[in-house]
């Protein structure tokens, strides 16, 4: 019988499972929205809303828990100014899954697991933006005078 096993296993030895939820927590609070398998969503929910409620409360444990759970000082940091002045007047709930259908390799059900009230410019936080200097075209002409 199964009586008292928390969460699943994943497939994954126990240090494994830790980096795998350790690094998706990371990866939601930075982007505010990820796509995953629908199990992983399902065992990162509970523990990102648990992230939330601890950031909740402004105190040194609590913040030093963050850092010891996130191991990312920025992640910590957004959960602490951003994502629990957000989230001040909410009980609980903070995260939702989507479901969107099934991977093409091996059919595997996917989802996809925000924030609610996300915030939609938070996708674009790697993505350089394209500056146009003087020197561009220069640099062209150069190259193409050289083949």
């Amino acid at each position: 019988m199964r009586h008292g096993m928390a969460n699943k296993k994943l497939n994954r030895t126990s240090e494994h499972r830790k980096a795998l939820l350790k690094n998706m927590l990371n990866s939601l609070i930075k982007y505010e929205q990820i796509k995953t398998t629908l199990p992983k969503a399902k065992f990162l929910k509970p523990q990102a809303d648990k992230i939330i409620t601890l950031g909740k409360k402004e105190t040194l444990q609590n913040t030093k828990m963050l850092v010891s759970k996130l191991q990312d000082i920025k992640s910590a940091n957004k959960v602490r100014k951003t994502l629990s002045k957000r989230y001040e007047n909410r009980k609980g709930g903070y995260t939702r899954i989507i479901k969107a259908g099934f991977r093409y390799g091996d059919n595997a059900p996917m989802a996809i697991i925000e924030f609610i009230d996300r915030d939609v410019d938070a996708r674009r936080v790697d993505k350089k933006k394209k500056v146009i200097t003087k020197e561009t075209p220069k640099i062209e002409e150069k190259k193409q005078a050289t083949a």
